[in-house]
Parts: structure tokens; sequence; C-alpha cells
């Protein structure tokens, strides 16, 4: 049981459903006590902020620190913050400093369970038993899950309100999954948490800052240097920017003006349901269907789906457009985490990793305000025109790119669809440093089963 991936999923999943629950009743708790719709904006963007500037340094504890510790660690602490808000509303009363304050940490603590949670998941793929294209499933199957918990964890927080009245305690609920997460975390095998031992190279000088410091640039380089990293970092990037400004900007603009603003946030439930079908059809597939097949699938998706809803040709078309964007990019999405998995070293996976969650983290900053200023300065057709083209863009330069062109062929680290975990060129891990033994605490387990 300690191996199984059911586990992880029951973690997962309690961890988003915890998040959910408070993304609809923190902005509402923050315009019942300031009256300022301003506010929410404010502190959605100041954690935002909070959580991409984190991510830089997350991902070095991630490779330093036992990967299951961090996470209960992270769950634990985001726990109490969220359970700080109730306590503070009674003895002091919540105005928007406290917000801020406690919405900020409870980001920055956040952002080292996030990646260290994704680091898990090879590692258990490795510790099961083998299989083709096992860890393709399993990838696929987190997706699923987060699909799921997208839509059931807002959902299930609008019910708390309205069932139970806006207060503060309705957070305990987010502390309480939190807490949950952390328990069902620490059932897991602690191999899966292990990070590969390291002997300091004699010749490497400087302080722990210093070395620090390089090795946050090693994960940088690696990422800049890693074509087929690189690519599916910056494809979903762009994507993630684009259905931000749709959610945030042109979708409630457009469904206003179309005097239906209750379908305002179905679009973002349109595309976690066509994408629940899409990467749970992906995990049932996998190993019988080519990933590039999948990946070209999801990519003309893309291309045709962006440029339904930028049409704004209909309320319908634009939901059902969103929706064939979710069946067709799951399974993309799916094929792209497996190929980032398996071309990274476990090394330095949690700072390759970090390093994603940043860019992805901050993309939204670089369209949001532009599309909002093109929708009121040319109007919502030519903004939707420009979201169209932007997808569309992303979607045939990842066609051509060279790095996309054989996602299914074995790489110097896959072995029966699974990474392999090996060092650099002259006998160093991906950190410069001579690792214990060939492949650090791998090479105490069974060899088929060493987590890679």
């Amino acid at each position: 049981m300690r191996r199984s991936s059911a586990v992880y999923f029951a973690s997962y999943a309690l961890s988003l459903l915890g998040k959910g629950i408070a993304a609809v009743v923190m902005p509402l708790l923050v315009l019942d006590r300031t009256g300022d719709v301003l506010a929410a904006g404010v502190l959605a963007t100041a954690a935002t902020a909070a959580s991409a500037v984190t991510g830089l340094v997350a991902g070095l504890l991630v490779d330093r620190v036992d990967r299951r510790r961090v996470s209960v660690a992270s769950d634990l602490l985001a726990a109490l913050t969220v359970a700080a808000l109730p306590v503070v509303d009674a003895l002091r009363g919540l105005d928007m400093a406290w917000f801020l304050a406690l919405g900020v940490v409870g980001a920055v603590v956040r952002a080292p369970g996030m990646t260290a949670q994704e680091t898990l998941l090879p590692a258990l793929a490795a510790l099961g038993p083998a299989g083709p294209r096992r860890l393709d499933r399993l990838i696929a199957t987190r997706e699923t899950v987060g699909n799921v918990l997208l839509l059931a964890g807002p959902g299930l927080g609008g019910l708390l309100v309205g069932l139970l009245g806006l207060t503060p305690a309705l957070l305990l609920a987010t502390a309480a999954t939190s807490l949950l997460a952390a328990a069902t975390t620490l059932v897991l095998d602690p191999r899966a948490g292990a990070v590969p031992e390291r002997r300091r190279d004699p010749s490497a000088a400087g302080g722990a800052v210093r070395r620090a410091g390089a090795d946050l640039l090693d994960g940088w380089r690696f990422l800049g240097r890693s074509r087929l990293v690189l690519g599916a970092t910056l494809v979903t990037a762009m994507l993630v920017a684009v259905l931000s400004s749709l959610q945030t900007t042109l979708m409630p603009a457009y469904f206003t003006g179309e005097d239906l603003p209750e379908l305002t946030g179905l679009t973002l439930s349109a595309i976690a349901a066509g994408s629940i079908a899409g990467s749970a059809l992906y995990a049932a597939t996998a190993g019988r269907v080519r990933r590039r097949s999948w990946f070209v699938v999801g990519m003309l998706g893309t291309l045709v789906g962006f440029g339904a809803v930028g049409s704004m040709a209909s309320p319908w078309l634009v939901l059902g457009a969103a929706a064939l964007v979710g069946l067709t990019y799951a399974p993309a999405s799916a094929v792209l985490g497996v190929l980032t998995v398996e071309a990274t070293p476990d090394a330095m996976r949690g700072r390759v990793l970090g390093a994603q969650n940043t860019v992805m983290l901050s993309a939204p900053a670089l369209t949001s305000a532009p599309l909002a200023a093109v929708a009121t300065a040319a109007g919502l057709p030519v903004a939707g025109a420009v979201v169209a083209a932007l997808a569309g863009a992303t979607a045939i330069a990842a066609l051509l790119a060279p790095a996309f062109r054989s996602l299914d062929a074995p790489g110097p680290r896959e072995a029966d669809g699974r990474p392999e975990r090996s060092p650099e060129p002259g006998g160093r891990d991906a950190d410069g440093d001579r690792p214990e033994g060939a492949g650090g605490p791998a090479e105490r387990l069974p060899r088929r089963q060493a987590p890679r």
C-alpha cells in the first residue's frame, strides 16, 4: 500500500480540494470585509507573485531535502496559515493587511510542496510494478484528478457558503483537507521522497550561498539547453497565459455584453470537463496510441478550439469550443509532462520543475493587461482575434518544432517507459557533484525498481 499510486492521488486530491474551497471563500471574505472589489484582485496578484518568486528557490530545497517531508511540511504550514484567519478574525478582526500577510505566507509555504508533490510521482512509478507506459498512465490520471477537483473544489466552496453563510470559519475546511493531505503523504513509501546522495566535489569553491546560486543557475541552464523541456515549458506557459486572459477579462466582458453573465464561469468549467474526458482517454490508451499522434491531435484541437472561442460568434459555440480545447489538449499536456520527467535527471528535477512553475505563474502577467487594453481600445472581436492568433501560432510552432517530432523513441534516460536517472558526462550528476555509487539511493533498491 505504501507504494500505491492511489495513496498519492488521495493526498493530491485533498490538497487541491482545499485550494478550491479557499479560491471561492477568500475573495468573498475580502469583498465582505473591505467592500472593495479591487482588493480581491490585489490579493490574488500578490499571492501569485509570491508563488512565482518562491518557485525560484523551491526547487533547490526539493533537490536537497527529502521530498516526502517537504510535501508534508508544506501542507502542515498551509493548514496553520489558513486556520489563522478565523482566529485573527475572532481576536482582532480581519482587514486587508491581515488578508495580504496570511495570503502571501500561504502562497510561499505551498510553493515547495507543489514542486515536491510533482517529483514524488515519478519515484512511485519506478517503485511500483514495471509496465509499458506506466508513467504515462499515472501522469494522465493525475491530470484527470486535477481537472475533477478544478470543478469540485470551487463547487464545494460555493455550497458551503450557501449552507453555512459567509464566515472565516469556512476556511477551517481548507485547513482540514491540508492536514489530511499531509497525513496521507506520510503513508507513502519513504524511498519515494529520497533525494540523490551527493559527495561534494573538493574542487568546488565558495560558500553555501554561492553554491546554492550556482545550483539554481544549473537548473535554469538545463531548462534553456534542453529543447524538449524548454519547448514543453513555452507551449504550456503560452496557453496558460491565453486561458488566464480569457477567464479574467474577455469572457466576463463577452457574456455580460450578451446579457448572459451567468455563463461566464462555464468557460473554465467546459475546458475542465473536456480535460477530464481527454486525460482519462489518454490514461486508458497509453501504450496503444503513439504519443506523437496525441500531440498532433492536441495541437490541432487547440488551433481550431481557440479559433472558435476567439471568434465569439455565439455563446454556445464559445462553450463548445472551450470543451474541445480541453478534450484534445489534455492528452497532449500529459505527453508534455511525461517527456519533461523523462528528459530531466532526478538529481535536478526539483529545480527544473520549480523553474517551469515560475515561468507558468509569470506568463499571465505578460498577456492579461495588453489583451485588456486591446479589448478596451479596439473592441472584443479584435481581442478575440489576438487570442486566437496567439494560441494558433503556438500550436503551429509546436507541430513544426524538431524537438516534438520523435516523441515515442526512447531517449538516453528512458527504459521500459520510465526515466533513467544518470549522471552527466564526466562522472558528475546534474548538479556538478559526484554521486554516491552510480545512482545515489536508487542503488540500494532492486535494479528494476530503482526510481530513475
